[in-house]
């Protein structure tokens, strides 16, 4: 329910404009948070979140426009003015030290310490242990950040946050990394956090996630604001309306029907380290399979497994009834194996790049007369794919996120793919994107495609799957059809208990 109080909001915007390089960004955004307020903020990728938020958070001055913060007008030079006072902003990109322990990162700049600048340790330790429980997440503070999953670095990003005194915490995506389960504990700390007045701005292309934690939402559409309502008064249906500017059409989640007798991937015995062991499974030509479980259970070391990013210590791999070793990456694609990873900006793209080199990266050694027949490859998949860009040249960096992604499969479909392994395919994309993504999922399976994927979001899993194999703890825990499958048989499974 929206916090009701007769003191003015904590923070004010009004008619808050910003262009880049002469185009319009953001134009006449008024825009407010009540102390106490869980305030979700929506919009295509594209719509002007990010440049408002770094408005908020002093990265950027805006070009016209005023601020109010607790009734007071303010102007923000830089992010120190916006944390002095009391603005934290937990940014979808981590920015982490991977060399320093959970403790160090969490009180970065701000270690408690007595004279002459002595660390106490013993008190820092124990209080970042408090902030990783109050998350719900049970581990050594003293664990180096590069040893922790993409799910853990988040959790600490969001705790580095709660160690400062804030009163708004801007969180951007803040559960795309996480499992289910550790977004129901973050959704508890928001509650708590907002029991003791401290306001949320909530950005999320989950919508689910705007009716289960937000008292309010706003929706942006190209730079421009659409509408603000308690939650309470926004339908489901009008609120993605509102962000593309369309009723959004998306196939059904009936089942695709193009799975065939053929076993095009085959894994036996698979394993490796502490990671993941006795992996077997079976997945025919033209059918989609999701990998389901919570954040650590050994998804994403499965799939990098099978593509040679991290090669198993035992087990073996067939493609389309052939064993095939797969050591490194380049066996994996000489056998038909293509992976599209969990983190695009890391592991997929080269960002510095064009949209046309990234498309040809994979096929390259294919193309005799480079310039021509990679333009001519590169234009098709931008047309093929509806790829929103300027041209083939454009860096890939300039792309959203969905286009991003789009660029990711792109590089495959040009490779003789027969096995498809997607890992959390729309991590960070809008729902208009998402849609796409899914339809791009599925006509690849009716091309004969086998595909498994990994995803976090249940209802993503529920939609697109066939057939959903279940992980807890490195091992699979059980196989669930598309008839059986649900939200509670998954959690169950996934948490070492039994489906039935």
């Amino acid at each position: 329910m929206r916090p009701e109080s007769n003191a003015p909001p904590l923070l004010r915007l009004e008619g808050i404009s910003k262009s880049f390089g002469g185009a319009a960004v953001l134009t006449d955004i008024s825009f407010e948070v009540l102390a106490g307020e869980v305030h979700a903020l929506v919009g295509e990728n594209g719509a002007g979140k990010s440049t408002l938020m770094n408005i908020v958070s002093g990265v950027l001055q805006p070009d016209s426009g005023r601020m109010e913060w607790a009734g007071s007008p303010v102007v923000l030079q830089n992010p120190r003015a916006a944390q002095d006072l009391g603005i934290s902003f937990v940014h979808q990109e981590l920015a982490l030290v991977p060399q320093l322990s959970i403790a160090e990162n969490v009180f970065l700049g701000r270690h408690p310490s007595r004279r002459l600048g002595i660390v106490k340790w013993d008190e820092m330790h124990e209080r970042a242990r408090e902030l990783l429980a109050e998350l719900g997440h049970d581990v050594d503070p003293r664990t180096l950040v590069e040893d922790l999953s993409i799910g853990e670095k988040q959790l600490v990003e969001i705790a580095r946050a709660l160690a400062c005194v804030s009163r708004l915490i801007i969180m951007d995506e803040p559960t795309a990394p996480l499992s289910e389960r550790e977004t129901e504990r973050l959704f508890e700390v928001i509650g708590r956090l907002r029991g003791r007045g401290v306001s949320i701005i909530y950005i999320t292309h989950r919508l689910k996630e705007v009716y289960t934690g937000a008292d309010r939402v706003t929706v942006l559409r190209d730079g421009r604001l659409i509408a603000t309502a308690p939650v309470s008064e926004m339908p489901h249906d009008l609120l993605v309306r509102h962000m593309v500017g369309r009723e959004l059409s998306e196939e059904s989640a009936e089942p695709h029907g193009s799975a065939q007798p053929v076993v095009m991937l085959k894994v036996d015995g698979l394993a490796r380290g502490h990671s993941f062991r006795d992996i077997g499974f079976e997945i025919r030509r033209g059918e989609i399979v999701a990998l389901a479980g919570l954040v650590g259970a050994g998804r994403t070391e499965v799939l990098e497994s099978v593509f040679g990013v991290s090669p198993a210590d035992a087990g073996r791999i067939y493609v389309d009834g052939r064993e095939v070793p797969v050591r490194t990456p380049a066996d994996a694609i000489r056998a038909g194996i293509a992976l599209v990873p969990d983190d695009r900006k890391a592991k997929g793209l080269m960002l510095g790049a064009s949209v046309r080199v990234n498309m040809v990266l994979a096929s390259e050694r294919q193309f005799v007369i480079r310039g021509r027949q990679e333009a001519a490859a590169a234009q098709r998949m931008i047309g093929e794919l509806s790829v929103r860009t300027r041209d083939a040249g454009t860096p890939v960096a300039e792309l959203s996120g969905g286009n991003q992604q789009k660029v990711v499969l792109a590089k495959w479909l040009l490779t003789d793919v027969k096995v498809f392994l997607l890992d959390e395919p729309t991590r960070g994309i809008d729902v208009g994107a998402k849609a796409e993504i899914y339809a791009l999922i599925r006509a690849l399976a009716r091309r004969g495609a086998a595909i498994l994927f990994a995803s976090s979001e249940l209802e993503e899993v529920l939609r697109l799957a066939d057939r959903i194999l279940v992980m807890h703890r490195g091992r699979i825990a059980g196989e669930l059809s598309r008839a059986q499958a649900s939200d509670e048989r998954i959690m169950k499974l996934a948490t070492g208990g039994d489906a039935e």
